[in-house]
Protein backbone atom coordinates (compact mmCIF):
# COMPACT_ATOMS: atom_id res chain seq x y z
CA UNK A 1 0.00 0.00 0.00
CA UNK A 2 1.60 3.48 -0.92
CA UNK A 3 1.83 6.30 1.60
CA UNK A 4 -1.42 7.94 -0.04
CA UNK A 5 -3.26 5.03 0.10
CA UNK A 6 -2.75 4.38 4.11
CA UNK A 7 -3.36 7.80 4.81
CA UNK A 8 -6.64 7.64 3.38
CA UNK A 9 -7.92 3.91 4.74
CA UNK A 10 -6.26 6.30 7.94
CA UNK A 11 -8.49 8.95 7.59
CA UNK A 12 -11.73 6.74 6.94
CA UNK A 13 -10.69 4.07 10.00
CA UNK A 14 -10.41 1.42 7.51
CA UNK A 15 -7.17 -0.11 8.45
CA UNK A 16 -8.65 -0.29 12.40
CA UNK A 17 -11.51 -2.10 11.37
CA UNK A 18 -11.52 -5.21 14.09
CA UNK A 19 -12.28 -7.59 11.47
CA UNK A 20 -12.07 -10.60 14.73
CA UNK A 21 -14.60 -8.68 16.38
CA UNK A 22 -16.89 -8.56 13.41
CA UNK A 23 -15.83 -12.27 12.36
CA UNK A 24 -17.34 -13.47 15.76
CA UNK A 25 -20.37 -11.14 15.74
CA UNK A 26 -21.07 -12.61 12.31
CA UNK A 27 -20.39 -16.00 13.64
CA UNK A 28 -22.68 -15.58 16.50
CA UNK A 29 -26.04 -14.63 14.34
CA UNK A 30 -25.40 -16.93 11.81
CA UNK A 31 -24.86 -19.77 14.42
CA UNK A 32 -28.77 -19.58 14.87
CA UNK A 33 -29.74 -20.66 11.27
CA UNK A 34 -26.41 -21.87 10.10
CA UNK A 35 -26.15 -25.07 12.63
CA UNK A 36 -29.62 -26.43 10.76
CA UNK A 37 -28.82 -25.68 8.11
CA UNK A 38 -25.32 -26.93 7.98
CA UNK A 39 -26.84 -30.22 9.16
CA UNK A 40 -29.47 -30.23 6.65
CA UNK A 41 -26.45 -30.14 4.21
CA UNK A 42 -24.10 -32.61 5.61
CA UNK A 43 -26.92 -35.23 6.06
CA UNK A 44 -27.22 -34.96 2.12
CA UNK A 45 -30.91 -34.25 2.90
CA UNK A 46 -31.04 -31.33 1.34
CA UNK A 47 -28.57 -28.95 -1.02
CA UNK A 48 -26.26 -26.07 -0.73
CA UNK A 49 -29.18 -23.45 -1.13
CA UNK A 50 -30.18 -22.80 2.28
CA UNK A 51 -26.87 -22.69 3.83
CA UNK A 52 -25.76 -19.85 1.35
CA UNK A 53 -28.84 -18.38 1.89
CA UNK A 54 -28.37 -18.60 6.35
CA UNK A 55 -24.93 -16.84 5.75
CA UNK A 56 -26.41 -14.68 3.30
CA UNK A 57 -29.32 -13.30 5.45
CA UNK A 58 -27.15 -13.26 8.97
CA UNK A 59 -25.38 -10.24 7.77
CA UNK A 60 -28.37 -8.16 8.64
CA UNK A 61 -28.22 -8.69 12.56
CA UNK A 62 -24.59 -6.73 12.15
CA UNK A 63 -26.00 -3.64 11.38
CA UNK A 64 -27.29 -2.62 14.93
CA UNK A 65 -24.06 -3.42 16.29
CA UNK A 66 -22.03 -1.21 13.81
CA UNK A 67 -24.59 1.78 14.64
CA UNK A 68 -24.27 1.80 18.02
CA UNK A 69 -21.02 -0.21 19.07
CA UNK A 70 -21.12 0.94 22.63
CA UNK A 71 -24.44 -1.35 23.25
CA UNK A 72 -22.72 -4.40 20.90
CA UNK A 73 -23.15 -7.28 23.61
CA UNK A 74 -26.57 -6.13 24.81
CA UNK A 75 -27.96 -5.58 21.41
CA UNK A 76 -26.36 -9.03 20.39
CA UNK A 77 -28.34 -10.72 23.29
CA UNK A 78 -31.52 -8.63 22.49
CA UNK A 79 -31.44 -9.99 19.14
CA UNK A 80 -29.79 -13.22 20.17
CA UNK A 81 -32.64 -14.51 22.52
CA UNK A 82 -35.56 -14.43 20.17
CA UNK A 83 -33.53 -15.96 16.91
CA UNK A 84 -31.92 -18.48 19.21
CA UNK A 85 -36.05 -19.33 20.53
CA UNK A 86 -37.05 -19.38 16.74
CA UNK A 87 -34.18 -21.57 16.03
CA UNK A 88 -35.42 -24.40 18.34
CA UNK A 89 -37.86 -25.82 16.48
CA UNK A 90 -36.09 -26.27 13.16
CA UNK A 91 -33.01 -27.36 14.77
CA UNK A 92 -35.74 -29.52 16.95
CA UNK A 93 -37.38 -30.48 13.87
CA UNK A 94 -34.50 -31.71 12.13
CA UNK A 95 -33.04 -33.58 15.34
CA UNK A 96 -36.56 -35.61 15.54
CA UNK A 97 -37.30 -36.19 11.96
CA UNK A 98 -34.26 -35.49 9.68
CA UNK A 99 -36.36 -32.65 7.96
CA UNK A 100 -36.30 -28.80 7.15
CA UNK A 101 -38.96 -26.98 8.93
CA UNK A 102 -41.81 -25.85 6.64
CA UNK A 103 -45.05 -24.42 6.73
CA UNK A 104 -46.22 -27.76 6.30
CA UNK A 105 -44.90 -28.57 9.99
CA UNK A 106 -47.33 -25.84 11.15
CA UNK A 107 -50.36 -27.46 9.52
CA UNK A 108 -49.60 -30.55 10.87
CA UNK A 109 -49.21 -28.76 14.36
CA UNK A 110 -52.48 -27.23 14.18
CA UNK A 111 -54.02 -30.08 12.70
CA UNK A 112 -52.99 -32.44 15.31
CA UNK A 113 -54.07 -32.79 18.79
CA UNK A 114 -52.04 -33.08 22.26
CA UNK A 115 -52.46 -36.70 22.43
CA UNK A 116 -50.91 -37.54 18.76
CA UNK A 117 -48.33 -35.06 19.15
CA UNK A 118 -47.15 -36.95 22.50
CA UNK A 119 -47.33 -40.07 20.47
CA UNK A 120 -44.99 -38.55 17.89
CA UNK A 121 -42.84 -36.81 19.95
CA UNK A 122 -42.42 -40.43 22.20
CA UNK A 123 -41.83 -42.49 18.99
CA UNK A 124 -39.09 -40.16 17.70
CA UNK A 125 -37.35 -38.97 20.55
CA UNK A 126 -33.95 -40.71 21.78
CA UNK A 127 -31.79 -39.54 24.89
CA UNK A 128 -28.88 -37.81 23.25
CA UNK A 129 -31.79 -35.10 21.86
CA UNK A 130 -31.59 -33.48 25.55
CA UNK A 131 -27.44 -33.04 25.26
CA UNK A 132 -27.66 -31.87 22.00
CA UNK A 133 -29.92 -29.37 22.91
CA UNK A 134 -27.81 -28.33 25.62
CA UNK A 135 -24.86 -28.04 23.94
CA UNK A 136 -27.06 -25.92 20.96
CA UNK A 137 -27.27 -23.11 23.47
CA UNK A 138 -24.21 -23.91 25.32
CA UNK A 139 -22.64 -22.77 21.44
CA UNK A 140 -24.43 -19.88 21.91
CA UNK A 141 -23.71 -18.44 24.87
CA UNK A 142 -20.34 -19.27 23.78
CA UNK A 143 -20.81 -16.99 20.82
CA UNK A 144 -22.19 -14.12 22.43
CA UNK A 145 -18.93 -13.98 25.19
CA UNK A 146 -16.86 -13.26 22.50
CA UNK A 147 -18.94 -10.20 20.78
CA UNK A 148 -17.39 -6.79 21.73
CA UNK A 149 -17.75 -3.60 19.75
CA UNK A 150 -16.72 -2.48 17.01
CA UNK A 151 -15.92 1.27 16.45
CA UNK A 152 -16.38 2.74 13.14
CA UNK A 153 -16.09 6.38 11.97
CA UNK A 154 -19.77 7.33 11.43
CA UNK A 155 -19.71 7.63 8.05
CA UNK A 156 -18.56 4.56 7.78
CA UNK A 157 -20.58 2.80 9.83
CA UNK A 158 -23.39 4.19 7.98
CA UNK A 159 -21.81 2.91 4.27
CA UNK A 160 -21.16 -0.25 5.59
CA UNK A 161 -24.89 -1.00 7.59
CA UNK A 162 -26.35 0.21 3.80
CA UNK A 163 -24.06 -2.37 2.20
CA UNK A 164 -24.93 -5.01 4.74
CA UNK A 165 -28.88 -4.00 4.40
CA UNK A 166 -28.72 -4.05 0.87
CA UNK A 167 -26.69 -7.44 0.45
CA UNK A 168 -29.17 -9.54 2.36
CA UNK A 169 -32.28 -8.08 2.03
CA UNK A 170 -32.55 -5.23 -0.25
CA UNK A 171 -31.28 -6.86 -3.07
CA UNK A 172 -33.26 -10.03 -2.83
CA UNK A 173 -36.41 -7.97 -2.64
CA UNK A 174 -35.47 -5.18 -5.31
CA UNK A 175 -33.94 -8.03 -7.70
CA UNK A 176 -37.88 -10.30 -7.66
CA UNK A 177 -40.32 -6.97 -7.66
CA UNK A 178 -38.45 -5.58 -10.84
CA UNK A 179 -38.10 -8.76 -11.95
CA UNK A 180 -42.03 -9.89 -11.74
CA UNK A 181 -44.99 -7.48 -12.67
CA UNK A 182 -47.52 -9.30 -10.38
CA UNK A 183 -46.83 -8.56 -6.63
CA UNK A 184 -47.75 -11.49 -5.16
CA UNK A 185 -45.85 -13.52 -7.06
CA UNK A 186 -42.56 -11.31 -6.54
CA UNK A 187 -43.25 -11.66 -2.80
CA UNK A 188 -43.41 -15.30 -2.56
CA UNK A 189 -40.35 -15.10 -4.74
CA UNK A 190 -39.04 -13.45 -1.98
CA UNK A 191 -40.11 -14.84 0.69
CA UNK A 192 -38.78 -18.19 -0.98
CA UNK A 193 -35.22 -16.74 -0.49
CA UNK A 194 -35.31 -15.79 3.46
CA UNK A 195 -37.32 -18.78 4.46
CA UNK A 196 -34.01 -21.10 5.26
CA UNK A 197 -33.06 -18.32 7.96
CA UNK A 198 -34.24 -17.66 10.95
CA UNK A 199 -36.36 -16.02 12.47
CA UNK A 200 -37.68 -15.99 8.42
CA UNK A 201 -38.67 -19.72 8.57
CA UNK A 202 -41.03 -18.95 11.09
CA UNK A 203 -42.86 -15.67 9.86
CA UNK A 204 -43.02 -16.92 6.01
CA UNK A 205 -44.05 -20.28 7.41
CA UNK A 206 -46.97 -19.33 9.13
CA UNK A 207 -47.68 -16.33 6.06
CA UNK A 208 -47.71 -19.34 3.78
CA UNK A 209 -49.62 -21.81 6.00
CA UNK A 210 -52.28 -18.74 6.99
CA UNK A 211 -52.49 -18.25 2.70
CA UNK A 212 -52.94 -22.06 2.05
CA UNK A 213 -55.37 -22.55 4.92
CA UNK A 214 -57.75 -19.46 3.35
CA UNK A 215 -57.48 -21.52 0.25
CA UNK A 216 -58.44 -24.95 0.97
CA UNK A 217 -60.56 -23.94 3.42
CA UNK A 218 -62.40 -22.26 0.51
CA UNK A 219 -61.71 -25.13 -1.79
CA UNK A 220 -63.02 -27.42 0.74
CA UNK A 221 -66.30 -25.28 1.22
CA UNK A 222 -66.87 -25.48 -2.51
CA UNK A 223 -66.91 -29.24 -2.67
CA UNK A 224 -69.36 -29.96 -0.22
CA UNK A 225 -71.62 -28.09 -1.92
CA UNK A 226 -71.48 -30.50 -4.82
CA UNK A 227 -74.54 -32.75 -5.20
CA UNK A 228 -74.04 -36.43 -4.60
CA UNK A 229 -73.50 -39.35 -7.37
CA UNK A 230 -77.18 -40.11 -8.74
CA UNK A 231 -78.27 -43.82 -7.89
CA UNK A 232 -75.47 -44.92 -6.66
CA UNK A 233 -75.35 -49.06 -6.17
CA UNK A 234 -72.31 -51.22 -4.83
CA UNK A 235 -72.17 -55.00 -6.26
CA UNK A 236 -70.19 -55.59 -3.05
CA UNK A 237 -72.07 -53.72 -0.66
CA UNK A 238 -72.67 -56.85 1.22
CA UNK A 239 -69.22 -57.51 1.56
CA UNK A 240 -66.28 -56.71 3.57
CA UNK A 241 -63.67 -55.62 1.42
CA UNK A 242 -60.25 -52.86 1.31
CA UNK A 243 -59.44 -50.87 -2.15
CA UNK A 244 -56.20 -49.63 -2.75
CA UNK A 245 -55.32 -47.17 -4.97
CA UNK A 246 -51.46 -46.52 -4.85
CA UNK A 247 -50.53 -43.13 -6.79
CA UNK A 248 -46.76 -42.78 -7.96
CA UNK A 249 -44.93 -39.55 -9.16
CA UNK A 250 -42.94 -38.58 -12.25
CA UNK A 251 -42.67 -42.49 -12.99
CA UNK A 252 -41.70 -43.89 -16.95
CA UNK A 253 -42.71 -46.68 -17.70
CA UNK A 254 -40.24 -47.24 -20.24
CA UNK A 255 -37.92 -47.33 -17.76
CA UNK A 256 -39.02 -50.41 -15.38
CA UNK A 257 -38.41 -53.63 -16.88
CA UNK A 258 -41.76 -55.01 -16.43
CA UNK A 259 -42.54 -53.61 -19.22
CA UNK A 260 -39.79 -53.99 -21.22
CA UNK A 261 -36.31 -52.31 -20.15
CA UNK A 262 -33.33 -53.73 -20.27
CA UNK A 263 -31.78 -53.28 -17.10
CA UNK A 264 -33.25 -55.01 -14.49
CA UNK A 265 -35.21 -52.22 -12.61
CA UNK A 266 -38.20 -53.48 -11.37
CA UNK A 267 -37.22 -57.24 -9.88
CA UNK A 268 -39.38 -57.40 -7.17
CA UNK A 269 -42.79 -56.85 -9.44
CA UNK A 270 -41.05 -58.71 -12.10
CA UNK A 271 -41.00 -61.24 -9.74
CA UNK A 272 -45.06 -60.99 -8.92
CA UNK A 273 -45.80 -60.77 -12.56
CA UNK A 274 -48.03 -63.71 -13.10
CA UNK A 275 -50.40 -62.27 -10.11
CA UNK A 276 -50.35 -58.56 -11.92
CA UNK A 277 -52.42 -57.25 -14.47
CA UNK A 278 -49.51 -54.83 -16.32
CA UNK A 279 -51.73 -52.22 -18.94
CA UNK A 280 -49.57 -51.02 -21.61
CA UNK A 281 -51.21 -48.25 -23.52
CA UNK A 282 -52.20 -45.79 -20.39
CA UNK A 283 -51.09 -42.38 -20.40
CA UNK A 284 -51.42 -39.05 -18.63
CA UNK A 285 -53.13 -36.10 -19.88
CA UNK A 286 -50.42 -33.90 -18.41
CA UNK A 287 -47.17 -33.79 -17.03
CA UNK A 288 -47.61 -32.30 -14.19
CA UNK A 289 -48.75 -33.66 -10.90
CA UNK A 290 -51.98 -31.11 -9.80
CA UNK A 291 -52.68 -30.90 -13.20
CA UNK A 292 -53.19 -34.36 -13.76
CA UNK A 293 -54.68 -35.36 -10.75
CA UNK A 294 -57.45 -32.87 -10.99
CA UNK A 295 -58.76 -35.30 -14.17
CA UNK A 296 -57.44 -38.68 -12.28
CA UNK A 297 -59.31 -38.13 -8.92
CA UNK A 298 -62.38 -36.61 -10.65
CA UNK A 299 -64.69 -36.19 -13.22
CA UNK A 300 -62.79 -33.52 -15.08
CA UNK A 301 -60.80 -34.70 -18.19
CA UNK A 302 -59.49 -32.51 -21.54
CA UNK A 303 -62.57 -31.27 -22.86
CA UNK A 304 -64.16 -30.17 -19.10
CA UNK A 305 -60.80 -29.43 -17.52
CA UNK A 306 -62.51 -27.50 -14.56
CA UNK A 307 -64.81 -30.05 -13.67
CA UNK A 308 -62.85 -30.93 -10.48
CA UNK A 309 -64.32 -27.90 -9.09
CA UNK A 310 -68.11 -29.12 -9.03
CA UNK A 311 -67.80 -32.73 -9.71
CA UNK A 312 -66.95 -35.49 -6.76
CA UNK A 313 -63.91 -36.78 -5.86
CA UNK A 314 -62.94 -40.55 -6.10
CA UNK A 315 -62.51 -40.14 -2.52
CA UNK A 316 -66.02 -38.29 -1.87
CA UNK A 317 -67.34 -40.91 -4.06
CA UNK A 318 -66.10 -44.24 -2.03
CA UNK A 319 -67.15 -41.94 0.99
CA UNK A 320 -70.74 -42.42 -0.58
CA UNK A 321 -70.65 -45.58 -0.92
CA UNK A 322 -69.58 -46.71 2.41
CA UNK A 323 -66.12 -47.23 3.08
CA UNK A 324 -63.71 -45.50 5.29
CA UNK A 325 -61.28 -43.63 3.48
CA UNK A 326 -57.75 -43.03 4.20
CA UNK A 327 -55.28 -40.73 2.66
CA UNK A 328 -51.49 -41.41 2.89
CA UNK A 329 -48.80 -38.90 1.57
CA UNK A 330 -45.30 -38.52 1.53
CA UNK A 331 -46.01 -35.54 -0.80
CA UNK A 332 -45.27 -31.89 0.35
CA UNK A 333 -48.44 -30.88 2.39
CA UNK A 334 -49.80 -27.28 2.40
CA UNK A 335 -47.54 -25.78 -0.33
CA UNK A 336 -49.43 -23.07 -2.98
CA UNK A 337 -48.71 -26.06 -5.47
CA UNK A 338 -50.05 -29.19 -3.64
CA UNK A 339 -52.83 -27.07 -1.81
CA UNK A 340 -55.13 -28.96 -4.29
CA UNK A 341 -54.23 -32.22 -3.84
CA UNK A 342 -54.49 -31.54 0.60
CA UNK A 343 -58.01 -30.32 0.01
CA UNK A 344 -58.44 -33.96 -1.84
CA UNK A 345 -57.16 -35.40 1.33
CA UNK A 346 -58.96 -33.11 3.75
CA UNK A 347 -61.84 -35.15 2.10
CA UNK A 348 -60.84 -38.48 3.67
CA UNK A 349 -61.30 -39.65 6.80
CA UNK A 350 -58.11 -39.85 8.22
CA UNK A 351 -55.08 -38.26 6.68
CA UNK A 352 -51.18 -39.34 7.60
CA UNK A 353 -49.09 -36.22 6.09
CA UNK A 354 -45.22 -37.78 6.14
CA UNK A 355 -43.51 -35.36 4.25
CA UNK A 356 -42.65 -31.54 5.54
CA UNK A 357 -39.98 -30.27 4.29
CA UNK A 358 -39.50 -26.99 2.65
CA UNK A 359 -38.52 -28.02 -0.66
CA UNK A 360 -39.49 -30.70 -2.75
CA UNK A 361 -36.37 -31.80 -3.89
CA UNK A 362 -35.29 -32.94 -0.61
CA UNK A 363 -34.15 -36.47 0.88
CA UNK A 364 -37.57 -38.45 1.33
CA UNK A 365 -38.29 -41.80 1.03
CA UNK A 366 -41.28 -43.76 0.03
CA UNK A 367 -40.47 -46.64 2.61
CA UNK A 368 -42.02 -44.42 5.12
CA UNK A 369 -45.61 -44.97 3.61
CA UNK A 370 -45.39 -48.37 4.91
CA UNK A 371 -45.67 -48.46 8.53
CA UNK A 372 -48.85 -45.86 8.30
CA UNK A 373 -49.82 -48.73 5.66
CA UNK A 374 -49.76 -51.72 7.78
CA UNK A 375 -51.51 -49.68 10.73
CA UNK A 376 -54.76 -48.74 8.21
CA UNK A 377 -54.95 -52.37 7.12
CA UNK A 378 -55.14 -53.63 10.95
CA UNK A 379 -58.07 -51.36 11.63
CA UNK A 380 -60.91 -52.59 12.70
CA UNK A 381 -63.10 -50.98 9.70
CA UNK A 382 -65.14 -53.92 7.63
CA UNK A 383 -64.39 -51.33 4.43
CA UNK A 384 -61.55 -49.18 3.80
CA UNK A 385 -60.59 -47.22 0.51
CA UNK A 386 -56.93 -46.38 1.04
CA UNK A 387 -55.51 -43.59 -1.04
CA UNK A 388 -51.23 -44.03 -1.32
CA UNK A 389 -49.47 -40.88 -2.92
CA UNK A 390 -45.63 -41.59 -3.38
CA UNK A 391 -42.95 -39.22 -3.97
CA UNK A 392 -41.77 -42.06 -6.38
CA UNK A 393 -39.27 -40.65 -9.08
CA UNK A 394 -39.54 -37.15 -8.27
CA UNK A 395 -36.28 -34.32 -8.91
CA UNK A 396 -33.78 -34.76 -7.55
CA UNK A 397 -33.56 -38.39 -8.38
CA UNK A 398 -30.65 -39.11 -5.58
CA UNK A 399 -32.62 -38.19 -2.83
CA UNK A 400 -35.58 -40.71 -4.06
CA UNK A 401 -33.38 -43.70 -2.57
CA UNK A 402 -31.37 -44.68 0.39
CA UNK A 403 -27.27 -45.81 -0.78
CA UNK A 404 -28.09 -49.51 -0.39
CA UNK A 405 -30.28 -49.15 -3.94
CA UNK A 406 -27.56 -47.08 -5.87
CA UNK A 407 -27.16 -50.34 -7.87
CA UNK A 408 -26.71 -48.70 -11.49
CA UNK A 409 -23.28 -46.98 -11.65
CA UNK A 410 -21.67 -47.44 -14.78
CA UNK A 411 -22.46 -47.81 -18.42
CA UNK A 412 -23.87 -51.42 -18.81
CA UNK A 413 -27.09 -51.19 -20.26
CA UNK A 414 -27.00 -47.43 -20.97
CA UNK A 415 -28.10 -46.50 -24.62
CA UNK A 416 -24.83 -44.84 -26.40
CA UNK A 417 -26.43 -41.67 -26.77
CA UNK A 418 -25.92 -40.71 -23.35
CA UNK A 419 -23.01 -38.51 -22.64
CA UNK A 420 -20.63 -39.04 -19.50
CA UNK A 421 -22.07 -35.80 -18.30
CA UNK A 422 -25.74 -36.73 -18.31
CA UNK A 423 -24.82 -40.83 -17.24
CA UNK A 424 -24.91 -39.79 -13.27
CA UNK A 425 -28.41 -38.51 -13.91
CA UNK A 426 -29.54 -41.12 -16.02
CA UNK A 427 -28.13 -43.62 -13.58
CA UNK A 428 -29.91 -41.82 -10.34
CA UNK A 429 -33.17 -42.24 -12.18
CA UNK A 430 -33.09 -45.30 -12.90
CA UNK A 431 -31.83 -46.31 -9.20
CA UNK A 432 -35.21 -44.26 -8.12
CA UNK A 433 -37.14 -46.64 -10.02
CA UNK A 434 -35.43 -49.84 -8.61
CA UNK A 435 -36.59 -48.39 -5.28
CA UNK A 436 -39.65 -47.49 -6.38
CA UNK A 437 -40.33 -50.87 -7.56
CA UNK A 438 -39.72 -52.33 -3.79
CA UNK A 439 -42.07 -50.10 -1.80
CA UNK A 440 -45.28 -50.26 -4.83
CA UNK A 441 -44.11 -54.71 -4.27
CA UNK A 442 -43.68 -53.71 -0.40
CA UNK A 443 -46.94 -52.56 -0.36
CA UNK A 444 -49.00 -55.26 -2.47
CA UNK A 445 -47.09 -58.21 -0.36
CA UNK A 446 -48.60 -56.21 2.74
CA UNK A 447 -52.22 -55.88 1.51
CA UNK A 448 -51.94 -59.58 0.09
CA UNK A 449 -50.37 -60.64 3.78
CA UNK A 450 -53.48 -59.67 5.22
CA UNK A 451 -55.78 -62.12 2.85
CA UNK A 452 -58.21 -59.23 1.85
CA UNK A 453 -61.04 -58.98 -0.40
CA UNK A 454 -60.34 -56.32 -2.56
CA UNK A 455 -57.91 -54.82 -5.17
CA UNK A 456 -54.59 -52.87 -5.56
CA UNK A 457 -54.33 -50.57 -8.27
CA UNK A 458 -51.02 -48.54 -9.27
CA UNK A 459 -50.45 -46.07 -12.14
CA UNK A 460 -48.37 -42.35 -11.98
CA UNK A 461 -49.46 -39.18 -11.95
CA UNK A 462 -46.88 -38.72 -14.98
CA UNK A 463 -43.90 -40.04 -16.65
CA UNK A 464 -40.49 -38.20 -17.03
CA UNK A 465 -38.25 -37.89 -19.58
CA UNK A 466 -34.31 -38.06 -18.48
CA UNK A 467 -31.88 -38.17 -21.61
CA UNK A 468 -34.26 -41.11 -23.35
CA UNK A 469 -34.05 -41.43 -27.07
CA UNK A 470 -35.00 -39.61 -29.59
CA UNK A 471 -34.06 -36.46 -27.49
CA UNK A 472 -31.55 -37.23 -25.56
CA UNK A 473 -30.55 -33.82 -24.37
CA UNK A 474 -34.05 -33.59 -22.78
CA UNK A 475 -34.40 -33.55 -18.88
CA UNK A 476 -37.90 -32.76 -16.79
CA UNK A 477 -41.44 -32.16 -18.57
CA UNK A 478 -42.62 -29.64 -20.86
CA UNK A 479 -45.56 -29.46 -21.87
CA UNK A 480 -44.77 -27.00 -25.20
CA UNK A 481 -42.21 -29.65 -26.18
CA UNK A 482 -43.90 -33.07 -25.23
CA UNK A 483 -42.28 -36.48 -25.78
CA UNK A 484 -43.11 -40.25 -25.01
CA UNK A 485 -41.67 -40.63 -21.76
CA UNK A 486 -43.12 -37.71 -20.45
CA UNK A 487 -46.66 -39.23 -20.86
CA UNK A 488 -46.13 -42.68 -20.68
CA UNK A 489 -47.34 -44.35 -17.48
CA UNK A 490 -47.43 -47.53 -15.32
CA UNK A 491 -50.68 -48.68 -14.52
CA UNK A 492 -51.22 -52.16 -12.78
CA UNK A 493 -53.62 -54.10 -11.27
CA UNK A 494 -53.17 -56.92 -8.07
CA UNK A 495 -56.21 -58.85 -7.88
CA UNK A 496 -56.71 -60.61 -4.38
CA UNK A 497 -57.53 -63.90 -4.99
CA UNK A 498 -60.83 -63.55 -2.68
CA UNK A 499 -61.76 -60.75 -4.98
CA UNK A 500 -61.51 -62.46 -8.28
CA UNK A 501 -63.16 -65.35 -7.37
CA UNK A 502 -65.99 -63.40 -5.99
CA UNK A 503 -65.88 -61.43 -9.42
CA UNK A 504 -64.14 -63.12 -12.03
CA UNK A 505 -62.82 -61.19 -15.03
CA UNK A 506 -60.64 -61.72 -17.78
CA UNK A 507 -58.16 -58.82 -18.76
CA UNK A 508 -56.46 -60.30 -21.15
CA UNK A 509 -58.73 -57.84 -24.27
CA UNK A 510 -57.59 -55.03 -22.17
CA UNK A 511 -53.96 -54.99 -21.27
CA UNK A 512 -53.21 -52.94 -24.50
CA UNK A 513 -55.91 -50.76 -25.03
CA UNK A 514 -54.78 -46.69 -25.69
CA UNK A 515 -56.15 -45.51 -22.23
CA UNK A 516 -55.99 -41.75 -20.94
CA UNK A 517 -55.77 -41.81 -16.91
CA UNK A 518 -58.46 -39.13 -17.04
CA UNK A 519 -61.00 -41.69 -17.26
CA UNK A 520 -59.76 -43.22 -13.92
CA UNK A 521 -62.88 -42.97 -12.29
CA UNK A 522 -64.43 -44.37 -14.63
CA UNK A 523 -62.37 -47.39 -14.57
CA UNK A 524 -62.08 -47.58 -10.70
CA UNK A 525 -65.94 -47.87 -10.61
CA UNK A 526 -66.02 -50.87 -12.58
CA UNK A 527 -63.33 -52.10 -10.86
CA UNK A 528 -65.32 -51.43 -7.73
CA UNK A 529 -68.52 -52.86 -8.46
CA UNK A 530 -70.12 -49.03 -8.46
CA UNK A 531 -72.66 -48.02 -10.87
CA UNK A 532 -74.91 -44.52 -11.12
CA UNK A 533 -76.11 -42.26 -13.33
CA UNK A 534 -72.68 -40.18 -14.02
CA UNK A 535 -70.70 -43.60 -14.90
CA UNK A 536 -69.26 -43.67 -18.94
CA UNK A 537 -68.70 -47.08 -19.88
CA UNK A 538 -67.13 -46.25 -22.75
CA UNK A 539 -64.50 -44.99 -20.59
CA UNK A 540 -63.72 -47.43 -18.53
CA UNK A 541 -60.26 -49.17 -19.45
CA UNK A 542 -61.88 -52.68 -18.24
CA UNK A 543 -65.49 -52.46 -19.82
CA UNK A 544 -66.62 -54.33 -22.72
CA UNK A 545 -67.91 -51.58 -23.75
CA UNK A 546 -64.67 -49.60 -23.57
CA UNK A 547 -64.55 -47.03 -27.02
CA UNK A 548 -60.84 -46.29 -27.88
CA UNK A 549 -60.87 -42.06 -28.16
CA UNK A 550 -57.87 -39.63 -28.44
CA UNK A 551 -55.58 -39.35 -25.82
CA UNK A 552 -55.22 -36.06 -25.68
CA UNK A 553 -52.09 -34.49 -24.17
CA UNK A 554 -51.28 -30.18 -23.57
CA UNK A 555 -53.18 -27.42 -21.95
CA UNK A 556 -56.78 -27.64 -22.17
CA UNK A 557 -56.94 -23.73 -20.99
CA UNK A 558 -55.72 -23.48 -24.82
CA UNK A 559 -57.77 -26.11 -26.68
CA UNK A 560 -56.26 -25.10 -30.19
CA UNK A 561 -52.83 -26.88 -28.98
CA UNK A 562 -54.08 -30.43 -27.40
CA UNK A 563 -53.14 -33.48 -29.43
CA UNK A 564 -53.25 -36.65 -29.77
CA UNK A 565 -50.65 -38.45 -27.84
CA UNK A 566 -50.48 -41.52 -30.74
CA UNK A 567 -48.91 -37.92 -32.82
CA UNK A 568 -46.01 -38.74 -30.82
CA UNK A 569 -46.01 -42.26 -30.29
CA UNK A 570 -45.98 -44.83 -33.51
CA UNK A 571 -47.93 -47.84 -32.88
CA UNK A 572 -45.72 -50.36 -31.56
CA UNK A 573 -45.09 -52.59 -28.90
CA UNK A 574 -45.01 -50.76 -25.26
CA UNK A 575 -40.99 -51.30 -25.14
CA UNK A 576 -40.28 -48.86 -27.94
CA UNK A 577 -39.41 -45.78 -27.02
CA UNK A 578 -41.88 -42.73 -28.62
CA UNK A 579 -40.45 -40.90 -31.72
CA UNK A 580 -40.36 -37.31 -32.62
CA UNK A 581 -38.64 -34.97 -34.64
CA UNK A 582 -36.04 -33.07 -31.57
CA UNK A 583 -37.28 -29.55 -30.94
CA UNK A 584 -34.47 -26.88 -29.88
CA UNK A 585 -36.50 -26.66 -26.07
CA UNK A 586 -35.22 -28.43 -22.62
CA UNK A 587 -37.43 -29.39 -21.02
CA UNK A 588 -38.54 -27.68 -17.19
CA UNK A 589 -37.64 -30.48 -14.19
CA UNK A 590 -40.87 -29.10 -12.10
Amino acid sequence: MTNAQSAGASRFGIGRIDWAGLGWAFLFFWYFSGVTQALIYASDSAGFSGLRQSLVLSLLWLVPLLLLPARARLLAALIGVPLWLCSLAGFGYFLIYGQEFSQSVIFILFESNVSEGTEYLAQYFAWWMVPAFLAYGMGAWLLWRKVRPVYLPKPVALLASFFLLFSSIGYPALRQFSKHDDPQVALENFEERIEPATPWQLVVGYRQYSAQLANMQALLEGRQRIAPLTDLTDAHADQPSTLVLVIGESTNRQRMSLYGYDRPTTPELDKLRDQLQVFTGAVTPRPYTIEALQQVLTFADQNNPDAYLDTPSLVSVMKQAGYKTYWITNQQTITKRNTMLTTFSKQADEQFYLNNNREQNARQYDGDVLDPFAKVLAEDAPRKFIVVHLLGTHMSYQYRYPSEYERFTDRQGVPEHVSDDQLPTYNAYDNAVLYNDFVVSSLIKRFSATDPNGFLLYLSDHGEAVFDAPKAEVLGRNEAAPTGPMYTIPFILWNSPKWQARQPRDFSLALGRPFSSSSLIHTWADLAGLDFAERDRSRSLVSADFKPRPLLIGNPQQPQNLIDFSLIKPKAVDSELAQQEPRKSRAQPL
